[in-house]
């Protein structure tokens, strides 16, 4: 396999706090001989483990990128146990952009696991991150919401593994998150997934949905602040007390979880995120666009629970994730 371009302009294994970038060769129109570079911050402390942080995996999500830079500004090495490895723009092409996937080659980041040294911009990113990075971490911590197009109830966020240990402490690390809601995540497709990639390596993995709709709010930037805070405490990297208000645990126990949109046209929610969902209950109306005086489709609950996440924009098309209900665990 040849070598991966991205180099670090800053140690990754010396003690004290740097920053500096992945630099990564980028020739185009504009820059005969011009870099991506990819902010990076390297935080090591007394001995200890090493947690690999990133936000922007989707450049249209803002809640890690907030709480990350706060962290990389604001922690000083005497604080910590072990050493952080924090990626605030993941993605930081699609950041730049505010758009889901990069502009440079339109790869959606999430999809481009293991990566190839030698492929499109976002290939490198992942085999970068995949092959020099992951092997150092203890625990990864990546963060996501809803973007442009979905909304959440915030969530930290595990997957059921094969491997008991490693999913015992994925979700014990989810639930030190304590964010309102904590979701045992079922995945559409998890081919290609940064997820996959982590767990697969048999890393401790937490991963978040902490809203959307293409912006942070108040509320969302602070349980991202404070879920990263307490999981770090969780892993021994921080001294402190878990600041839990309590959360409460969802399943995912089938695809009828997920609902699609039967056609495109103009969305009329009716039900939100958090409300109460009974098997055959209406979700959303789909009004006709191309003509006035048309029947809607009504899309009907296929499954019990609360409504977890729901499509954003106002219009949808044919296919579109509509709404996702999870279930409450006692």
């Amino acid at each position: 396999m040849p070598d991966n371009p991205i180099r670090p302009t800053i140690p990754l294994d010396a003690p004290g706090k740097r920053h500096g970038f992945l630099k990564m060769p980028h020739s185009r129109n504009d820059s005969a001989w011009g870099a991506q570079m990819i902010p990076l911050t390297v935080i090591q402390g007394a001995p200890g483990p090493t947690a690999l942080l990133t936000g922007a995996n989707h450049g249209d999500e803002y809640e890690g990128p907030i709480a990350l830079q706060a962290l990389a500004h604001e922690l000083e090495p005497e604080a910590l146990t072990g050493r952080l490895i924090i990626l605030p723009f993941f993605n930081h092409p699609a950041f730049r952009a505010g758009t889901r996937v990069s502009p440079i080659d339109g790869v959606n980041l999430n999809r481009a696991f293991p990566g190839a040294p030698d492929g499109s911009v976002t290939q490198k990113i992942a085999d970068y991150v995949a092959r020099q990075l992951v092997p150092l971490a203890d625990l990864v911590v990546d963060f996501h919401s809803g973007g442009k197009t979905l909304d959440f109830l915030p969530q930290a966020c595990a997957h059921v593994l094969e491997n008991a240990g490693q999913q015992a402490r994925c979700v014990a690390a989810a639930r030190a998150f304590a964010a309102p809601y904590t979701l045992m995540l079922r995945e559409i497709d998890a081919a290609g997934m940064y997820d996959s990639e982590v767990e697969g390596q048999g890393k401790t993995f937490v991963t978040t949905e902490l809203g959307g709709g293409g912006t942070a709010t108040a509320r969302s930037a602070r349980i991202a602040r404070r879920g990263l805070r307490n999981v770090l405490i969780h892993a021994g990297h921080l001294r402190g007390e878990i600041e839990d208000p309590g959360s409460v645990m969802l399943d995912m126990p089938g695809d009828d979880c997920y609902h699609a949109a039967p056609c495109s046209g103009l969305v009329e929610p009716l039900v939100d995120l958090g409300e109460t969902v009974h098997r055959g209950m209406a979700l959303a109306r789909i009004w006709p666009t191309e003509r006035s005086g048309g029947a809607p489709e009504t899309v009907l609950a296929q499954t019990e629970g609360i409504l977890a996440a729901r499509h954003f924009p106002g219009l949808t098309q044919i296919g579109d994730t509509l709404a996702v209900v999870a279930v409450p665990q006692m």
